[in-house]
């Protein structure tokens, strides 16, 4: 582990990593990573560069359709990775070592057809089929309507939810109180643990397309802004319940998407407590920046931005096409791991 690293972690940062691939995860567990997130996206581009090509085969040949392959590969690197980061779940005593599962995206596919109530539901059965058995599993729920309404139900069930796709405080708001609620119909909060994925460098991309005039002191700083904001509103709001197990923020989307960003922006600027779960090619930037990173978390950009801000910025409308865009970003790539799998199956079926 680099100094860098190092310090990132001494500050007070869990790192997370974003993805699952098999290389990866034991790269980044040599960065001092203590944990890992799966999505369909991750998943497919480690199936279009071959690197399931013996398990996809075997699958193929047990007779299972593309869908049920597709969840297949999924569970099994998910289960790699876990058990990978089993001993650190034990050691932490479930405050680290956890891997996410993202369950279906198509549920919310504008052809899918399916009323909200229908898709709650599914997301509780799918939330059940896929933590049974598991210890260091995180389900991931996005924090849609039918996402939000499935959150007590699946809490009040014992599963440990990442709630993803947030980025206003609205959704925030309503995912902690709901998972809350069902956690208080337990009969034991010994294990109880909950995450919230706040979404940052998609907010900073929204700004610069739709906001082109905001200060250069503004431009690219809502993301940090609101995340800092969620991240003392959940320091609060559970210092006040005196719970074994940390309920944490994840700043997500930490990826810099402005090619004049240091690759580092948003992991130093939310330095020193709960989780960042950063694409592979992030925490090679940060191992490699030769930096100290000290806490920053609680720092808060300057009055006179946080007011142009706060004045120029319609959060409904950016809310609306923040997550009009990632399911898009979550549903493509599910589908795409389709049309791969059909592809393999043809090319298998076909006489050399």
């Amino acid at each position: 582990m680099s100094a860098s690293l190092r310090s990132l972690i001494e500050s007070g940062t869990k790192l997370y990593l974003d993805s699952v691939d098999p290389i990866e995860v034991d790269k980044n567990l040599g960065f001092g990573a203590v944990g890992a997130t799966s999505n369909p996206a991750i998943i497919a581009d480690i199936v279009k560069r071959g690197g399931l090509d013996a398990t996809l085969e075997r699958l193929l040949a047990d007779g299972k359709d593309d869908e049920a392959i597709a969840w297949d590969l999924t569970d099994g690197l998910v289960r790699d990775a876990q058990e990978k980061l089993r001993s650190i779940h034990e050691q932490t005593k479930g405050n680290a070592g956890w891997v996410s599962f993202e369950l279906d995206p198509l549920l919310e596919a504008p052809d899918a057809g399916l009323s909200l109530d229908a898709i709650r539901k599914r997301y509780v059965e799918l939330g059940k089929r896929w933590s049974q058995g598991h210890t260091n599993r995180m389900i991931k729920v996005p924090a849609t309507p039918a996402g939000l309404n499935a959150l007590e139900t699946m809490a009040a069930e014992g599963i440990t939810l990442n709630v993803t796709l947030i980025f206003t405080a609205d959704q925030y708001l309503r995912a902690r109180d709901a998972i809350w609620r069902g956690a208080q119909r337990r009969d034991d909060l010994s294990t109880f643990k909950s995450v919230y994925s706040i979404f940052i460098s998609r907010i900073d991309v929204y700004t610069e397309q739709h906001l082109p005039d905001l200060s250069d002191q503004a431009q690219g700083m809502l993301g940090i802004l609101n995340a800092k904001r969620l991240w003392t509103a959940n320091r609060d709001f559970w210092a006040e319940h005196d719970l074994p197990l940390e309920q944490e923020l994840i700043f997500a989307s930490t990826g810099t998407k402005k090619p004049t960003d240091l690759p580092w922006k948003y992991v130093e600027a939310l330095a020193g407590s709960d989780i960042q779960t950063n694409p592979p090619e992030t925490n090679r930037a940060v191992d490699e920046s030769g930096r100290t990173f000290t806490r920053r978390v609680d720092v808060m950009p300057p009055d006179a931005v946080q007011k142009e801000l706060d004045e120029r910025i319609d959060i409904d409308a950016m809310h609306e096409t923040l997550m009009r865009e990632g399911l898009d970003k979550f549903v493509k790539p599910q589908l795409a791991l389709l049309k791969l799998i059909a592809e393999k199956r043809t090319a298998l079926a076909s006489p050399d």
